[in-house]
């Protein structure tokens, strides 16, 4: 790193990412953390297979908040997952990623189709700072009752609104209102509901 992006910041990485603004990957407690979230999920596999009674307890303590009846079927990948937010008799199919740097929060009786990416980590543009390993990330809200079809990307600062359908494959880059069907790359809504 040839810019000291910090000089005038005392804060610890982690610090900084926690408040939302840029910030290097190198604070020993942020792969702590990461490491952490990556047994749970291990663990939640392995319980979750084989059908333990503990897997929800092991669910509920690798995210930050799991509503009652909810369903996250193997595997889960996540980053810290302490930033993850699932409401009640929400259904997740296998291989969600969520990438939680910033907050996820997915409302009540949503479901997730298969390969879902939840993606709340930025990087800059210009090829400098990029090199010097500087991100941020912005949260992603998802509504109440929606529906986000098998390989969807969510990507950083997005909100999906309650009851809206997104297609399959979509790449949602921008803001999705309530009571629609939205489709393509970049998603685009086709019709209300």
């Amino acid at each position: 790193m040839t810019t000291d992006y910090f000089a005038d910041d005392p804060r610890t990485n982690l610090e900084r990412m926690l408040a939302g603004d840029h910030y290097i990957a190198d604070d020993p407690e942020i792969a702590r953390r990461q490491r952490r979230a990556m047994q749970l999920a291990a663990r939640y596999q392995v319980a979750y297979v084989e059908g333990a009674e503990g897997a929800g307890e092991l669910l509920a303590e690798l995210l930050g908040a799991v509503g009652e009846g909810v369903d996250v079927r193997p595997p889960l990948n996540v980053d810290y997952g302490s930033n993850i937010a699932i409401g009640a008799r929400t259904f997740v199919n296998y291989n969600l990623t969520a990438l939680d740097v910033a907050q996820i929060t997915i409302g009540e009786d949503c479901q997730i189709g298969p390969n879902v990416q939840l993606l709340t980590p930025t990087h800059p543009v210009e090829p400098e700072p990029r090199r010097d390993k500087l991100e941020a990330a912005l949260p992603i809200t998802i509504g109440d009752n929606v529906w986000l079809g098998g390989g969807v990307i969510v990507c950083p600062g997005v909100t999906i609104g309650d009851n809206s359908v997104i297609g399959a494959g979509a790449v949602v880059t921008k803001d999705v209102p309530a009571n629609v069907v939205a489709v393509g790359n970049p998603a685009r809504p086709v019709r209300s509901i």
